[in-house]
């Protein structure tokens, strides 16, 4: 089942680059930016993630939380976060737990070959747990523009 705008977003739970365990229950009463991305380090993902960075304090004044999903274990996450000195919290989803129920774990093709991966797609869940907005189109460079113009 494809979730979509009104929907409650699924419950959660992960452990972040340091090693604690976070759910999305933790935020209730914040908008959330949750944004799932394929692979630490990769250029897409690093363009995504620093345009994050480089907007987090305004994301934040507008009273938003940042975190970041991919299937990468911790210790690739701590990595990524100490090279581009990201602010915000990313999830290791290595049980493909988030990635299933938000519906994001999906058959891709790269030359030809098929095979299962993370869909670059970003959930604003406001402060009752509802889907806000889904942004399926990421633009990596300007994500946070994009996100701030699918709200207004």
């Amino acid at each position: 089942m494809e979730l979509k705008q009104g929907d409650k977003a699924p419950e959660f739970t992960s452990k972040d680059q340091h090693g604690n365990t976070i759910s999305l229950s933790d935020f209730r009463g914040k908008k959330v930016v949750l944004y799932f991305y394929p692979k630490d380090n990769t250029p897409g993902c690093t363009a995504e993630a620093c345009d994050f960075r480089d907007n987090y304090q305004s994301l934040k004044a507008k009273g938003f939380e940042i975190l970041g999903v991919s299937t990468d274990d911790e210790k690739s996450h701590k990595k990524f976060v100490d090279k581009f000195e990201l602010p915000f919290t990313l999830l290791a989803d290595t049980e493909k737990d988030i990635v299933e129920k938000y519906g994001v774990w999906v058959e891709k093709s790269m030359y030809g070959k098929k095979y299962m991966g993370t869909d670059r797609k970003t959930f604003v869940i406001d402060e009752n747990g509802l889907i806000q907005t889904i942004i399926s189109k990421v633009d990596t460079k300007n994500a946070s523009a994009q996100l701030l113009e699918a709200i207004a």
